[in-house]
């Protein structure tokens, strides 16, 4: 990951009054709110930290609520930007509970527009096409990780910054490539992966708890953890599994070790992250520098 990755819009820090396109209530100049990065890519993870707000205030973001959680000065989330959301004005609000009076902010944020990479191959049908038996259990398998991811921690679980999972591996990437096969086009890689060899040493990215260990037909031997507040990381095709069901674990945490079970060419970590059902780049939440006064 390079020193700009890591620095490219993380720094966005404005007080609502000054912001074009935001609007402040009267008597609301103690309320200040921090959107990095201000204009986001679909995959982004975006961090929203409202300075001088306290418990009985709500925040929306796209007319949905924001799960927010206590910071020493004031309130934060974390907000997903899904790697197929379209260009274009995100409309985010804050405003007192009713019937509480208070401050009251709004702005919005542009998404950028993004054009992922295209990968056109042609392959024998048999290896494209899922025979009925084995399509019928990757339809209840996507079933099973959909209830999973639908429901998170009410508390955040997480805290500092997000760790690579795999120490040594090569990163290669891929996160939103499309793949189109014999001319048919295939779901988004929605996650990155780490090229490592087999039997390497799987960490969690950050602290939470085991919610699903299993073998799917796509993405071999996994262990999802949820981190709380809707935010998920999925660890796939991996060769053993060291983690159970329940089980709470810190950053560095070993969930496993590096494999190539599933659908997969080579020994490899797909490391996906949802955040709030949205689909982002685990680069960006590896990325996410959550300045001192957001540790718990």
């Amino acid at each position: 990951m390079s020193d700009r990755r890591l620095g490219l819009g993380w720094i966005a820090l404005f007080t609502i009054a000054l912001v074009a396109g935001g609007r402040v209530s009267a008597g609301a100049t103690a309320l200040r709110v921090r959107i990095t990065p201000q204009e986001p890519n679909p995959g982004d993870v975006v961090l929203v930290h409202l300075t001088g707000a306290r418990a009985g205030i709500r925040a929306e973001w796209n007319g949905r609520p924001l799960r927010l959680f206590p910071v020493h000065d004031g309130l934060a989330a974390v907000v997903g930007i899904d790697l197929d959301a379209p260009a274009g004005p995100i409309a985010w609000r804050v405003a007192p509970e009713p019937p509480a009076s208070g401050p009251r902010a709004a702005g919005t944020v542009i998404v950028r527009a993004k054009v992922f990479p295209v990968q056109r191959l042609t392959l024998p049908p048999n290896q494209v096409d899922l025979d009925p038996p084995t399509l019928a259990r990757a339809e209840a398998e996507h079933r099973e990780l959909e209830a999973v991811l639908a429901d998170s921690a009410a508390e955040r679980l997480w805290h500092g910054t997000f760790r690579v999972p795999v120490e040594g591996g090569r990163p290669t990437g891929g996160f939103g490539l499309r793949r189109i096969l014999n001319g048919q086009p295939r779901s988004p890689h929605a996650g990155f992966d780490w090229a490592a060899p087999e039997g390497t040493p799987v960490l969690a990215a950050n602290a939470g708890r085991v919610v699903l260990v299993a073998e799917h037909f796509f993405a071999g031997r996994s262990v999802i953890v949820d981190h709380g507040l809707g935010l998920f990381t999925l660890y796939f095709h991996l060769s053993a599994v060291s983690v159970s069901v329940g089980e709470a674990v810190d950053a560095g945490h070993v969930l496993g070790a590096v494999g190539a079970t599933g659908r997969v060419t080579g020994p490899h970590l797909h490391l996906g992250v949802i955040l709030g059902g949205a689909r982002v780049d685990p680069e960006s939440l590896l990325a996410l520098a959550p300045p001192a006064d957001l540790a718990p």
